[in-house]
């Protein structure tokens, strides 16, 4: 989307909070749809999987032993780091280190796990989200495994994205340039999905999350369906939409009740 048709969107709620919670599993298209709902709605957007990625990193550099679990909460105690909130730019920095393409190469994902997943560090990282959205005034996108549970159990709409797993090994296959191969992709989505559920549920929807099915849905059609579920909880609060799927009638929050 252009920055004209951007400045033509009406704000939503202005003056009010709005936190929209999204969760999800790897590949199921969690960021860019988040982003482009952020863009849309003129909010503020945080990327909560890049600072666990750039913890991994912080530790890699340093030399921690990823498994010893009290040198990595007190590494993320320690992190330096800088992440963009405006859904127009993308940077992560650590110690002014612009780190942005360097968390996202298969080292730190193979490694990312054992950070995601040691509690200590999780304290810590949930503990600036929540800085961060109060820093927006309460008015942002925030996408990641344990939002609408732990991080923003209070944000006004809250929703589980999720994809088959064909659909998420191809769609992140695709996000990679074709530069894995089928037991990297593995390795990447679904083994990671095993070991990070193991603190946190990220692929059944809790109480009053709405679960946005994006398996025979494009890109665009899923941004729509995000925002028409924005719409319908903030909007319509008579209508309780529990479960978007591919084949609902035009896809739209609205129709479901």
């Amino acid at each position: 989307m252009t920055q004209e048709l951007i400045e033509t969107v009406t704000v939503v709620r202005p003056g009010k909070s709005l936190v929209v919670a999204i969760d999800g599993p790897s590949g199921s298209g969690k960021s860019s749809v988040s982003k482009e709902v952020a863009r849309r709605l003129k909010l503020a957007y945080l990327d909560t999987g890049a600072m666990y990625r750039a913890l991994t990193w912080f530790c890699l550099q340093n030399g921690t032993d990823l498994e010893d679990r009290a040198a990595v909460e007190a590494a993320s105690k320690a992190l330096p780091l800088e992440v963009s909130t405006s859904p127009q730019e993308e940077y992560v920095r650590v110690g002014g280190d612009d780190v942005t393409l360097a968390i996202r190469e298969p080292a730190i994902s193979a490694a990312v796990s054992a950070v995601a997943t040691t509690l200590g560090a999780r304290t810590e990282l949930i503990r600036r989200q929540r800085e961060l959205i109060e820093k927006h005034h309460r008015r942002m996108v925030v996408e990641g495994r344990d939002i609408t549970t732990v991080v923003a159990p209070g944000a006004e709409v809250r929703m589980l994205l999720t994809a088959s797993e064909e659909a998420r090994l191809r769609r992140r296959g695709i996000q990679l340039g074709g530069s894995q191969n089928a037991e990297q992709l593995a390795a990447q989505v679904t083994r990671r999905d095993a070991k990070d559920s193991t603190v946190v549920n990220f692929t059944t929807a809790a109480d009053g999350v709405v679960t946005l099915d994006s398996s025979d849905l494009d890109f665009d059609e899923t941004v729509q369906a995000a925002l028409d579920i924005v719409d319908t909880v903030i909007n319509h609060p008579a209508v309780k939409p529990s479960v978007v799927q591919p084949n609902s009638v035009q896809h739209r929050a609205a129709h479901v009740d």
